[in-house]
């Protein structure tokens, strides 16, 4: 038993093939024999999914199951769901249970989507790798000695091993569409305010978005449908109408003008992925499609501008895990007795001080943390991993005061900027199109000591993020290598159906 798209499951189910519980069985079998060897789910509720499996298949059978009958979710561990644990992948939540779901997982549950279990994830959503984890790195299921990208590897990982039929993942700065392109799968980044974040956890807020990983174009085009839409507990959402985005993958249009900047074919990209895209777009052109030249000017400064606000808003958002109030917490006894051995110390040696010596320790045992400030900060220390507590200081110190016009300031500028240039391409095409990743996924362990590699794997993917406009990462093809790569889309605000449209005609071409 395997399906290549959800079409192939709701055919399977209405002729009466098989049962729901059956293709839950299906999945759970798969991730019981290989996930110890991928590692993209982390919590499994397989009594739960039965459960729910047969009383959606009763609906089924008497014709009063939702959109979503059949379809077995995976979601990624920053979204909450109700009595499930959210951890993030991170230490200082791996004991936070969610006491509530998120919009996104309200929509799927009346829609009658079944949820399957928790995915795997760069902590914080921080990370291109799925290698800053708690869990252990999730590994590519088309060769595990790879990565699986990130920070949604777990999303993409999950769907490319059959482990679901879809998954949520969130996009920040390209962490649905990258692992998409790793793992050879569709991942899309909806504009933002078209999907409620009401429920998740929030790495930069103004960035954040989610968004579904799926076997095909048709498939993620039936997931927005879902959950967009407006939300009372989420004053960025959208209250424009959701249109039928099905439609643009079921008769797509193959006459769409499509913008090539060349910021985006120049050096640092893999050769062969430039001839793979080339090739399918000169296939796009024969059937119709118009290629149109244009510029971006701003784009070479799309990754220092991204990694200057979205740290920034991380450094403001994740002030908010002080071990106090919820989270990890360190032994606060532990916290008073160095402190007071500290203090023991300093005064033995006041004592034997003369002059100046005694002065600078005597100020030195007055301007000592309290037991207080020592305990967030020991709280922090061992809840945060390495990229995370990078993060953090980078955009405390692009905050503060002196440096946060020379940085911040500018930067929000330049973003402007770069939407301004979007803005203005979109007047003259109708989607624009880039490599989603500049090369194939690379090696477990390669680029952890070299962040700037590493953020460097995000290069063509930020932009959508700063202009706000939505991404589609498809399959484009298979590298020498053995491994898949993917092509970007991107269309103007609330314009997936766009992005559909495209996807779907890249589709066709196999």
């Amino acid at each position: 038993m395997s399906y290549s798209d959800f079409s192939q499951i709701q055919e399977s189910l209405s002729s009466g093939d098989v049962t729901l519980p059956e293709i839950v069985q299906h999945y759970i079998s798969n991730i019981e024999e290989r996930n110890a060897e991928v590692n993209a789910v982390v919590s499994i509720d397989k009594d739960g999914a039965l459960s729910r499996a047969k009383e959606i298949q009763e609906r089924i059978d008497d014709g009063t199951a939702g959109n979503l009958a059949g379809m077995v979710i995976g979601i990624k561990d920053l979204i909450c769901e109700r009595d499930k644990q959210a951890t993030c992948a991170s230490n200082i939540l791996s004991n936070f249970e969610s006491v509530y779901d998120a919009t996104v997982v309200e929509r799927l549950r009346e829609d009658d989507a079944i949820l399957l279990g928790r995915l795997n994830m760069d902590e914080f959503a921080m990370g291109s790798s799925t290698e800053n984890t708690i869990y252990g790195p999730t590994k590519n299921p088309v060769n595990t000695d790879k990565v699986a990208g990130g920070s949604s590897g777990g999303s993409a990982a999950a769907v490319a091993a059959d482990f679901c039929t879809a998954s949520l993942g969130s996009d920040t700065g390209g962490s649905i569409r990258q692992p998409a392109s790793y793992c050879g799968v569709v991942g899309l980044k909806p504009t933002y305010g078209r999907v409620s974040r009401h429920g998740l956890i929030a790495f930069a807020s103004s960035f954040d978005c989610i968004g579904p990983l799926t076997h095909s174009v048709k498939d993620a085009a039936i997931l927005l449908e879902t959950i967009a839409g407006a939300d009372p507990n989420d004053n960025t959402s959208s209250s424009r109408t959701v249109p039928n985005y099905r439609q643009f993958a079921e008769e797509p249009d193959s006459n769409i003008r499509i913008g090539v900047p060349e910021e985006y074919f120049g050096e640092g990209l893999d050769n062969e992925i430039k001839e793979g895209i080339q090739a399918k777009l000169d296939e796009l052109e024969q059937n119709g499609a118009e290629l149109v030249p244009i510029h971006l000017p701003h784009m070479k400064y799309g990754i220092a501008t991204y990694y200057i606000l979205a740290t920034a808003e991380a450094s403001s958002n994740l002030a908010r895990y002080d071990g106090i109030r919820y989270g990890h917490r360190a032994d606060i006894k532990d916290v008073e007795k160095d402190l007071k051995l500290e203090r023991e110390a300093i005064t033995e040696q006041i004592k034997q001080a003369k002059g100046d010596e005694k002065v600078e320790l005597s100020a030195k045992l007055e301007d000592m943390d309290s037991a207080l400030i020592r305990l967030y900060k020991k709280s922090r220390t061992e809840g945060f991993g390495d990229e995370v507590k990078r993060r953090i200081m980078l955009g405390t110190y692009v905050l503060s005061a002196g440096y946060y016009d020379a940085y911040y300031a500018k930067a929000q500028k330049v973003r402007r900027l770069i939407k301004e240039d979007f803005t203005k391409a979109f007047e003259d095409v109708d989607v624009i199109v880039s490599p989603t990743a500049p090369s194939t996924a690379f090696d477990l362990g390669t680029n952890q000591d070299n962040p700037v590699q590493m953020y460097l794997n995000d290069i063509y993917t930020t932009s959508a993020n700063l202009a706000g406009i939505c991404g589609l990462s498809v399959p484009a093809g298979t590298h020498s290598n053995g491994l898949p790569y993917g092509m970007q889309f991107m269309a103007d605000t609330f314009e997936e159906g766009k992005l559909f449209n495209a996807g779907r005609l890249v589709e066709q071409l196999d």
